[in-house]
């Protein structure tokens, strides 16, 4: 008999609108799977027309499951920075409001080390991090018409667009 060593993490990313988080992510080499939702609120099921009203307390998140044998959480962190303002504080872009903060929510210690460092990297580049880091809580999934959005469409974000920041 074969022992199947193979195991899933997740990630959790807050950046705006959760759709163009999830396009980038989701086309990442050894992402199994990646569905938006809310996380960081009081109220239990949360909907997205209650999310957007900004007094949940949740963020429009999106939860990446991947093969740490095929990437990694700091790969998946470098895309993150690269595909949103991170800057900016209390939405993005035309985004407005606590619902589209940039968050990072760790699932454990080394997911807190790793996003603290690369927030260090960006200070010491000279960018004002709005990032916070959060401990993952309960997520909850959103609606089936907000999962894809953009290879439903057939489109590309207008928010989320791809900049090269880390050249190492």
């Amino acid at each position: 008999m074969t022992q199947n060593n193979f195991h899933k993490e997740t990630a959790y990313f807050a950046s705006g609108c959760f759709w163009g988080t999830q396009y980038h992510l989701e086309k990442v080499k050894g992402v199994d799977s990646t569905h938006v939702g809310y996380m960081g609120g009081t109220l239990d099921n949360p909907s997205y027309p209650e999310v957007k009203t900004g007094t949940t307390g949740h963020m429009e998140t999106v939860e990446v499951i991947f093969d740490p044998s095929q990437t990694s959480f700091e790969q998946l962190v470098r895309l993150y920075f690269e595909t949103h303002d991170f800057t900016q504080v209390g939405g993005q872009g035309p985004d407005i409001g606590s619902q589209y903060r940039s968050v990072i929510f760790y699932c454990s210690e080394e997911q807190k080390a790793i996003a603290e460092e690369y927030i260090s990297k960006l200070f010491g580049m000279g960018f004002k991090v709005a990032t916070a880091l959060e401990p993952a809580g309960k997520f909850w999934i959103g609606e089936d018409y907000h999962q894809h959005y953009y290879d439903k469409k057939g489109e590309t974000p207008y928010c989320h667009i791809y900049r090269k920041i880390f050249h190492d």
